[in-house]
């Protein structure tokens, strides 16, 4: 059993609470911190405190904006709104630089297991977005797992009885897996060929 002094022993503490950061990643990082400069270290403490402060939600579709309304919904066309689990999603997409709409973050899906239900998740604030009119299609690209499923499948039935056309990514996307993760031309093409819903 390794016994750090107190400080070092704390900086791995937090470094561990990242996701997929073990002990061993989270020590690497700590030996690094205190092999940086003062003003190296200054600088990474900076961009912390920096993005604590000035990145919050969009007010309209949950993605990460330094503004009240994110750039995505300031610029882009209303038309067509395309659901995903976490702003992380909004990020893979628009790589692609294929969609021209704009998104809606859930901030979760519906998890019975886990205790989230649909309130839980922004599924009130999608409807209102779509009962403001002008809303032509939703594209529900949540993750292809049970999860993600489940969370598309609900919100399909509720948009459905309001005449709003709902399209579900191609299953181009193995069954499991995380948009995120997913390359390019997968993504790519499983957008493309989405299927409504």
């Amino acid at each position: 059993m390794e016994v750090f002094i107190e400080p070092i022993g704390r900086l791995i503490n937090e470094f561990s609470k990242l996701p997929g950061v073990g002990k061993k990643s989270a020590q690497r990082y700590a030996y690094k911190i205190i092999s940086m400069t003062d003003e190296e270290a200054e600088q990474f403490a900076s961009a912390i405190r920096n993005v604590k402060q000035k990145v919050h939600y969009c007010k309209i579709c949950g993605n990460f904006t330094e503004n009240d309304i994110c750039d995505i919904c300031a610029r882009r066309d209303r038309r067509t709104i395309c659901v995903v689990k976490e702003p992380k999603d909004v990020i893979a997409l628009e790589k692609l630089h294929e969609y021209k709409g704009v998104y809606h973050v859930l901030h979760g899906v519906i998890n019975p297991i886990e205790g989230v239900g649909p309130n839980d998740i922004r599924i009130r604030e999608l409807l209102a977005r779509v009962n403001e009119g002008g809303v032509e299609e939703v594209i529900l690209a949540t993750n292809p797992d049970v999860e993600g499923d489940a969370t598309a499948m609900y919100i399909a039935k509720l948009l459905k009885p309001l005449g709003i056309k709902c399209t579900r990514l191609s299953r181009g996307i193995p069954v499991g897996s995380e948009i995120e993760y997913t390359d390019d031309v997968t993504l790519s093409r499983a957008f493309l060929e989405r299927k409504e819903v």
